[in-house]
């Protein structure tokens, strides 16, 4: 992330979801994180929720399968459902599904996860972020985080993503972008109006 005496993406990012949430008037922070496999996701949600003092959900618990891009985006809106928030955890070694998480419904959330900013779930959040990063550089970082296992099914996430993002379009319902490399965020709303 930022180097030097600069404060941190988390840190930055923080003061701005909070002020977007205040502008919206929301009591309760809900922040979506999504970009290709090994972008950063989780390193990144991971400090952003400590230092919001918030809740971080990761898709990677609940896609079914290698296969479960679109299943997975989709059970984000069970995470907040107002009703009975939660998710079932997917058994990745068993491949199939295993026990019910509670979310709790008032605390303030991160969400991550390729597939976790569709337009359907744009609408249920305060704040969403996409991080962008080069292909050579986002493949070295997984294969090097999950191993052989993920090596085998690259191409097939990487079909779903391409599928996913082609259609879904999160870099443009983004409120901030990531330079996955950097640390740089850019805000939408600091740039100029386009004509």
């Amino acid at each position: 992330m930022a180097r030097g005496g600069s404060p941190r993406a988390s840190e930055v990012l923080a003061e701005r979801i909070r002020a977007a949430a205040k502008a919206q008037g929301s009591s309760r922070l809900v922040v979506l994180i999504d970009g290709h496999s090994g972008a950063g996701k989780t390193t990144l949600a991971t400090e952003l929720a400590y230092t919001l003092k918030a809740q971080h959900v990761a898709l990677d618990a609940f896609y079914p399968g290698w296969g479960g891009l679109e299943v997975g985006s989709a059970m984000v809106r069970g995470v907040l459902d107002p009703d009975n928030p939660g998710y079932r955890r997917w058994d990745w070694k068993r491949n199939q599904p295993a026990e019910f998480h509670k979310v709790n419904g008032k605390r303030d959330i991160v969400i991550e996860g390729s597939g976790s900013l569709s337009r359907a779930n744009r609408d249920l959040a305060t704040f969403a972020l996409w991080i962008r990063l080069d292909q050579v550089e986002r493949k070295r970082r997984a294969i090097a985080r999950d191993g052989a296992t993920y090596h085998e099914h690259w191409d097939r996430w990487a079909a779903q993503e391409q599928a996913f993002f082609a259609r879904e379009r999160p870099d443009t319902l983004a409120d901030a972008i990531m330079d996955g490399r950097t640390g740089q965020v850019v805000f939408r709303a600091d740039l100029p109006p386009t004509s």
